[in-house]
Formats: C-alpha cells, sequence, structure tokens
C-alpha cells in the first residue's frame, strides 16, 4: 500500500485551492499539536480524561460496547442478522474510567464513543480546541469519537472528512470510490454505524471468498497519525480505522460545500436499484444513457438547447421549485 500525502504547514488558502479540488486524501502533522486536550493526551492517559471530565455535564451518550472475543472490531455477528456489540446510554465519565481501568489488559472489552457532537455532551471544549482559521466552514460542530482499540470497517461519507488525531495512534487506509466492487460490501439495510461497511478481515482476509480485494489493496493509501496530526479524507472515499493505543480519541469535521438541493444521493441510488435493476438488459442499458446525459453529464450539454423560462429541473431553480419537485416525487412514489 502507498502512503498518503503529507503537507507541512497548511494554509487555508492551499487547502481549497489545490487539496479539495484535487480530491485526493491528505496528511498534516502537527496540524493540531498546540490543542490543550492533545497536550493533556501526550502527559498521560489520565490527564486526558481529566481534561475532557472538567466540560462534562453528566448526559447519557450513545456508547458501544462489546466483549473481549471481537478483539476490538465492530462488526456483524456471525450470521449477519445483526451486530456483535451492542449499544447503551452511558455516562462520558464512566466510560473514561472504563477505559483506565483496563488500559493494561491485553485483551479488553471493547467500548466505543462515536460521532458525539462536542458542543453538545462538552460545551466549552470546542473553543479551546479550535483548527487554524478557514480550513473548515465556521458552521461545523467538531465531533468526538474515543474508546480502546476499536477497529471500524471501511466505510464512506458522504461528506468531505477532516479528522484530527488527539490520542493515541489511528491507522487510516483509504481506497477511492471505484474500488466499492473490490471492497465486497455488506447488507445496506443493516450497518454498524449507519454506513455501509466492507465484509473483509484486513487482519485475515480471505482471498479465496474476496478476491478482488487484491485489488484494492494496489489502490490503498494508508497512514499512521500521532496525536496532533490531521487527515483530510475526501468526499466518499472510503477508509478503514484502526485504533492503536488503550486510550484513542480522534475530532473530525464533515461538510458537503455543494448545494443539496435534492437531498441526499443515497436515496437516489435506492431508487435506482429497486426500479433498474432487475430491467432487462436492454432496458439497463437504455436507462444508463438516460443517466449519464442528465445526472452526470454537464447541465448546459442537456439544456442549452431550451430557453431559460423553459428548462425546469434542468435549470437554476430557487427553494419553492426544489419543494413542488420533491413533492411530486412522494406523490409519485407513494402511488407505486
Amino acid at each position: 500500500m502507498q502512503a498518503i500525502q503529507e503537507v507541512h504547514e497548511l494554509t487555508a488558502e492551499q487547502f481549497y485551492e489545490e487539496i479539495l479540488p484535487g480530491g485526493q486524501p491528505a496528511v498534516f502533522r502537527g496540524l493540531v499539536s498546540d490543542w490543550p486536550l492533545v497536550q493533556a493526551a501526550r502527559t498521560s492517559d489520565t490527564s486526558f480524561c481529566d481534561y475532557i471530565r472538567a466540560f462534562d455535564r453528566g448526559q447519557d451518550i450513545s456508547t458501544a460496547q462489546g466483549p473481549a472475543s471481537i478483539n476490538g472490531r465492530l462488526f456483524y455477528n456471525a450470521d449477519l442478522s445483526g451486530l456483535n456489540f451492542r449499544t447503551v446510554q452511558s455516562r462520558l465519565s464512566t466510560s473514561l474510567q472504563f477505559l483506565l481501568e483496563h488500559a493494561n489488559d491485553t485483551a479488553p472489552p471493547t467500548l466505543a464513543i462515536q460521532s458525539a457532537v462536542i458542543s453538545h455532551y462538552l460545551p466549552g471544549m470546542e473553543r479551546e480546541n479550535r483548527l487554524p482559521g478557514g480550513l473548515v466552514p465556521p458552521d461545523i460542530d467538531p465531533r468526538l469519537w474515543l474508546g480502546g482499540r476499536a477497529t471500524v470497517a471501511a466505510h464512506y461519507d458522504p461528506s468531505e472528512n477532516m479528522a484530527c488525531c488527539v490520542a493515541g495512534r489511528r491507522r487510516f487506509t483509504l481506497f477511492p470510490p471505484e474500488q466499492v466492487a473490490n471492497l465486497y460490501i455488506g447488507p445496506l439495510e443493516l450497518t454498524p454505524a449507519g454506513a455501509a461497511i466492507s465484509m473483509v478481515d484486513f487482519d485475515q482476509p480471505d482471498l479465496d471468498r474476496h478476491p478482488r480485494f487484491r485489488d484494492a489493496l494496489a489502490a490503498a493509501l494508508v497512514a499512521d497519525l500521532e496525536p496532533g496530526d490531521a487527515i483530510y479524507i475526501p468526499y466518499l472515499w472510503w477508509h478503514h480505522v484502526r485504533a492503536l493505543d488503550a486510550i484513542n480519541a480522534l475530532v473530525n469535521y464533515w461538510w458537503t460545500p455543494m448545494p443539496a438541493r435534492g437531498g441526499d444521493p443515497r436515496n437516489a441510488l435506492l431508487h435506482a436499484m429497486l426500479a433498474i435493476r432487475d430491467l432487462p438488459p436492454g432496458y439497463r442499458a437504455a436507462w444508463r444513457s438516460m443517466f449519464e446525459h442528465y445526472a452526470f453529464d454537464d447541465r448546459p450539454v442537456a439544456s442549452e438547447h431550451l430557453p431559460e423560462s423553459r428548462r425546469g429541473i434542468l435549470g437554476d431553480l430557487d427553494a419553492a421549485d426544489v419543494t413542488r419537485l420533491k413533492q411530486a416525487l412522494a406523490r409519485a412514489l407513494g402511488r407505486q
């Protein structure tokens, strides 16, 4: 696997003019080394936990818990009818104490807090630990990911992602979107955390069962992050994340810079699967041409021959136009 490109002394101009348009992942060493959160983690696990406790308001928080037998791999049960861990509501202080108590265990039970909005659960901490100016939109709420030596299977986010390692080390293995067929994606209806995941065990890949995974590995990019480092994961890139130490924490920022006038593209994908996948081959080929023309070609190709006032959905829509079209689509789906 190849190493992810590294960028030093990152500026907002460089990020938005070079890295973001390039659509390739990048690692930024030491980007948040001056955060008090990182400084506390570098002092000791106890100092890190004490720093977080100072902001904790005692709310219950969604927490994944699994037995030692899963070796930290948050995944499915044997027959894919459920998951190999349970999600409970627990106090953050309880989870921190649990991690400290099991820090020296060779095979500890699994604990992971995922995607906790910091301003809600730890108000004020986000003000003391800020990204350098202009790197992400100012209204984005940072989220905390905290736990032990947990492994999150390869998955994608329908957003741009800036992730900052603040405690412990993490290994990121990334794949471009076109590797989807080589990652052997699991059920779409049941997922560990809302996103579809790869079924391949990266520790012991079964290449007889998943032979195309060899091709995915040939396209993979990898990086190990230390506390204070950050990584940019582009929109829809698959990423496998492994926490390497007894106490690990990540702060991330998700954002989507493009207008989402039509909603979540995943909904369109699901409907296309229902409506098109089982059509005769000739029909599917015809619809492929339609999608290429109307959804994937530049809009002027489909609309430039029409007067601006008659371009409809192919033209520039205001909020009222979008609402009417969504309502019409909802009525059409309801009749099927």
